[in-house]
Order: structure tokens, then sequence, then C-alpha cells
């Protein structure tokens, strides 16, 4: 599997369309193979779901996301993680050990796009 983290700095993004960036984890037999950050792609409805599902990611974590990219993320088969904070290497660690559970949280504002 391919875990997508939401950055800002070395934690959790509160906001996933407003993240510097992705810190994207291969995950295999419970433990990380590998990790690389990518930049993330201009915030525009769709534009960084699009982008996920491009790159082979199974399962994103934010600490919250609006309705839209959820809809995108579940259409294509990918599992959204939210209401999820704290450092990012130690969150990877425990979704590899299958203890990350979302709370749900779903970003509710509106966007001028």
């Amino acid at each position: 599997m391919k875990l997508a983290i939401a950055k800002q700095g070395e934690t959790v993004s509160e906001h996933f369309g407003q993240c510097e960036g992705f810190m994207l984890f291969v995950i295999e037999g419970g433990e990380i193979k590998s990790e690389e950050f990518v930049e993330s792609p201009e915030h525009k409805p769709g534009v960084i779901p699009e982008f996920l599902a491009s790159v082979g990611v199974t399962d994103v974590i934010a600490g919250g996301m609006g309705g839209g990219a959820v809809n995108i993320f579940n259409s294509k088969g990918i599992n959204v993680f939210t209401g999820i904070s704290g450092p990012i290497r130690a969150v990877a660690e425990e979704f590899a050990k299958g203890n990350i559970e979302s709370s749900g949280s779903i970003c509710s504002h509106t966007h001028s796009h």
C-alpha cells in the first residue's frame, strides 16, 4: 500500500488542501519500506486527489479535508483518514501497524475557486 500524509513542517497538516506537500510511504507487511516527499500541486478543486491517485496512493491522512476531495478519493477507492494529528513519522508507523482510525473530520468551509 502507499500512504500519503498531508505535511506542514514535521507534523500532519490541519488542512489537506493547504499543506506544503505530502510524505509518501510504501508500507508492506506492517512496515515502512520507503518514503519520499512530494510538493503539493496547486489548490484547485480535484487537482490534489487526481495527482495522488496518479502516483498510486491507496490511503490518505490529513487533519481535515473538504467533502469534494473526500468524494473524489472515495470514487477512486482511496481510503481517507481525517482528524489525525501528530508527528508524521510516528503517524505513519502507527498506520503501518493498523492503529489509525479516522474521526471523519470534514472541513465545512467554502472555497472561492
